[in-house]
């Protein structure tokens, strides 16, 4: 009796151990961010080619960023509307000593520009690196 009283007991024990689960499984909180939430669209204006870089960019204001300057993207128009979420996402690395990384302005719908390095800082503008 003493010897299945001790089989029960032990074997109770091993059935109780805290069981180590597998790294591999990611948790929600492990997912790496592709689209960051940057406001809402409120307007834009535009740059032509003959004013810096000889490139088109739309300067682009949010709820987030009132002020135009902080964001811009290549192209001549902006089809997005006002009050459409807009987020920053981000693509792949470009070639460079730091690998540099391209992103993406997008809304919900299937609006998408890249955005460029240009930006208004200290009452010039300048093309910066991320």
């Amino acid at each position: 009796m003493k010897k299945l009283l001790f089989f029960v007991l032990i074997g109770m024990m091993i059935s109780c151990t805290i069981v180590n689960k597998s790294s591999s499984v990611l948790k929600s909180d492990d997912f790496p961010i592709t689209r960051k939430y940057i406001g809402n669209f409120v307007d834009y204006c535009q740059t032509g080619p003959e004013v810096f870089g000889g490139v088109n960019l739309i300067w682009i204001k949010t709820t987030l960023y009132t002020s135009y300057g902080k964001i811009s993207a290549y192209g001549k128009y902006c089809d997005f509307s006002a009050g459409d979420k807009i987020y920053l996402r981000q693509m792949y690395p470009t070639p460079g000593p730091y690998g540099n990384w391209d992103y993406l302005i997008e809304n919900d719908s299937s609006d998408v520009y890249r955005v460029s390095n240009y930006r208004y800082e200290n009452n010039a503008l300048v093309k910066v690196s991320f």
